[in-house]
């Protein structure tokens, strides 16, 4: 244990007091903020240029009911088409010409946009969504209803539903998918980050050190399963602080900095809802969602936070090792980055399918195959991490957890006898018949 130990420092120091890892632990939360907040900034304070557009409406019924806002004009042209189109193509303030056919209402299809530049996705979905209202309002009057359009807006309504757990302790505790889907993904990339890279890392530090043959000195003063556990478990520990680090800075976000920012009324309703209030009596007093006050409640709640991280910790330092006794074998068997190619592909499928799997927690986190995916070790980590946040059973994190570090355990012994064997092969590019080889010795 004296000579893990001293290799698990040294692993430990090389990269903790690195200026690099002290930048990235404390700009990568900053850095995943701005990511998530860049769309909506971009499309707040960018704005796009003017572009007109020329209206050939044969049915007369849709060109005067499109309404036009600071990106899009629409302006009636009473032109032949081709005429149109040779103006559009000679006036630079033009975007393009829109031609609606006569029996539009009958035939959504007739109508087509001719741009003279590139056209995008936003401006054909805000043509196409204007023209689909006129079409359903003209269809309406053909039925001969009086008044259709204030009926219309006096039978609108907007849902937004209060969800209610009863399967917990909490009597009726009220939940939020959209914060459980959205915190879920955001663990599950987090997970799969850290699994790819510091497992390579722990992949290219074997190879490196058994090029510059400094492994074959290593080995006449500690056993090469010492020198695999001490390289395997410094490197997670370093992975384990960042994510520390992290989460306790999530907590103080949760703590301090958000309940400053919040509106008092608002603030006053979530504490509410923390304490078991009527979030839907709350959310109609305070003219919001249920869903919004129950998601701000969640995030809010430093101890439910906390209980999250503290898992995901588990889950970090179980996948880690287990994936990392595996890149530190396939390290071994090679002399280079290069002829490692083809073996890692059997450690990162798993971890990619994983990661697919968990697209799937948003749509139904209790589904069969997420279900058993969060049971597999290979992709444990990050499908339960995926799923945690929408509330699971306990029996079914602690079945996990047990399979996980069972199966590392297993991974490290099988990985242990390759390590030891590859360290001190060179020249030779081994297959994964020479490694099955290797593990009967």
């Amino acid at each position: 244990m004296r000579n893990i130990g001293l290799i698990i420092g040294r692993e430990y120091r090389e990269r903790v007091y690195k200026k690099s890892f002290i930048i990235t632990t404390i700009l990568m939360p900053l850095l995943m903020v701005l990511l998530g907040a860049a769309p909506t900034l971009i499309m707040e304070f960018v704005d796009g240029e003017t572009k007109k557009i020329a209206v050939i409406d044969e049915s007369g019924l849709v060109a005067p009911k499109l309404s036009s806002d600071e990106e899009i004009v629409f302006e009636i042209s009473s032109k032949d088409l081709p005429d149109a189109l040779v103006e559009a193509s000679q006036t630079e303030e033009c975007f393009g010409v829109l031609h609606i056919g006569k029996e539009i209402v009958e035939n959504p299809n007739d109508a087509r946009l001719y741009t003279t530049s590139s056209s995008s996705l936003m401006i054909e979905e805000y043509i196409a969504d204007q023209i689909e209202k006129v079409i359903e309002n003209e269809r309406l009057k053909a039925y001969n209803i009086e008044n259709i359009d204030e009926i219309l807006e006096k039978v609108e309504a907007s849902v937004h539903l209060a969800t209610f757990r009863t399967d917990k302790e909490e009597e009726s505790a009220a939940t939020s998918a959209i914060a459980s889907s959205i915190v879920g993904m955001l663990l599950g990339f987090l997970l799969y980050f850290i699994l790819a890279i510091y497992g390579g890392m722990v992949m290219q530090s074997v190879i490196d050190e058994k090029s510059s043959r400094i492994l074959e000195v290593m080995v006449s003063t500690v056993r090469p399963f010492e020198m695999l556990m001490g390289k395997i478990l410094g490197i997670a520990a370093v992975a384990a602080t960042q994510v520390l680090v992290w989460g306790v800075l999530i907590i103080l976000f949760s703590a301090v900095i958000m309940p400053a920012l919040m509106p008092a009324n608002i603030l006053d309703s979530v504490q509410q809802v923390q304490a078991g209030a009527d979030v839907a009596l709350l959310a109609t007093q305070q003219d919001v969602s249920p869903e919004m006050l129950t998601a701000m409640a969640s995030l809010l709640d430093t101890g439910h936070l906390a209980m999250i991280i503290g898992t995901v910790l588990l889950y970090l330092v179980g996948g880690f090792l287990l994936y990392a006794s595996l890149y530190a074998a396939i390290g071994a068997s090679v002399d280079q980055a290069q002829d490692a190619q083809q073996l890692t592909m059997v450690v990162t499928v798993p971890i990619i399918v994983a990661f697919v799997v968990t697209m799937m927690v948003m749509k139904d986190p209790n589904s069969p195959l997420v279900f058993w995916c969060s049971m597999i070790p290979f992709t444990s980590p990050i499908v339960m991490v995926a799923r945690i946040p929408s509330g699971i059973p306990a029996w079914e994190i602690a079945t996990s957890l047990i399979l996980l570090y069972a199966s590392f355990v297993v991974c490290v012994w099988g990985a242990a006898k390759i390590y030891k064997i590859g360290i001190f092969m060179h020249g030779a590019k081994p297959t994964l018949k020479d490694l099955w080889r290797w593990l009967k010795y």
